[in-house]
């Protein structure tokens, strides 16, 4: 028997959903207005930074600015302390992605897919390092130094940056491994290929956007990376340190905002594209 809805039912049910829907729209507006509250607390300091780059006032932060000028950028750009210290981080984070590529991706290799006893405190392992303090991974690594007579150099901030760099690439290779279809690599393999070729054309396009993607935040990670490379750099500048350097005692105020602002563009571009390469590799939800 099918059961037949009276008008005075119907009638009750759009009421109760007018209702649901009435009491739902002042907790989304809610929700908007805390959602728009939260960008700006993140995003109206950064405006502020590009804002005092063009300030004409160099002793003090002025609001608003008594006048906008464009001629520090000309003086950031003549300054060969400041070319000095981006070039420095710039070879600091492109030598920290390469070994976080190498060393990441075949840990990931590893604990992905094979099973051994303590697979797990392994990976608890890697993960450790971007978990903690930077001070801890910094007062660390300076002691392990101290204590094998490394001088600092260079390459004390390149092994320091890679600590937390392998971490990043070796989270986004697990994650892609572990959805990796193994019949694929076993048809592979059936159809002849040896482990080399499997790797080159089965694993590798499926694991190159997570790569990718990793690398490109590690490399941002150490490009702006300021604790831990003061207890690894020993005399050298990277731009972080630069910075610093200029807030505590302050020359020309506004180059250092001009600089502020060429980091924010060099680390937003990777950061955007990481974004955009991971999130083209999720599946679409309907």
């Amino acid at each position: 028997m099918r059961s037949e809805t009276g008008p005075s039912e119907s009638l009750r049910t759009r009421k109760s959903l007018s209702k649901a829907r009435g009491r739902a729209r002042p907790r989304a507006r809610l929700l908007t207005a805390s959602a728009w509250a939260v960008v700006l607390f993140l995003h109206v300091p950064l405006a502020l930074i590009v804002l005092y780059a063009f300030s004409a006032e160099d002793k003090s932060y002025v609001f608003p600015p008594p006048e906008l000028t464009i001629r520090w950028f000309g003086v950031a750009w003549e300054r060969e302390d400041v070319w000095a210290a981006i070039r420095l981080s710039f070879e600091v984070a492109a030598w920290s992605t390469a070994i976080a590529l190498v060393l990441g991706t075949l840990a990931a290799g590893a604990l992905a897919r094979a099973r051994f006893f303590g697979r797990d405190a392994i990976s608890l392992l890697f993960i450790l390092p971007i978990a903690l303090p930077g001070v801890i991974t910094g007062i660390a690594l300076r002691s392990g130094y101290h204590t094998l007579q490394i001088p600092f150099s260079f390459w004390t901030i390149v092994i320091g940056h890679a600590t937390f760099c392998v971490v990043v690439v070796f989270n986004n290779a697990v994650a892609r491994l572990r959805r990796l279809n193994p019949n694929l690599i076993e048809a592979s393999m059936d159809l002849g290929a040896d482990g080399f070729q499997t790797l080159r054309h089965i694993v590798l396009p499926q694991l190159g956007s997570a790569l990718l993607a990793g690398a490109l935040l590690a490399f941002a990670l150490s490009f702006d990376e300021v604790i831990v490379t003061t207890f690894t750099a020993g005399q050298q500048t990277t731009l972080p340190i630069w910075m610093l350097q200029e807030l505590i005692r302050p020359r020309q105020r506004p180059v250092t905002n001009v600089v502020a602002v060429v980091i924010i563009a060099l680390t937003f571009v990777p950061i955007l594209a990481a974004y955009l390469l991971t999130r083209a590799d999720e599946p679409h939800q309907r």
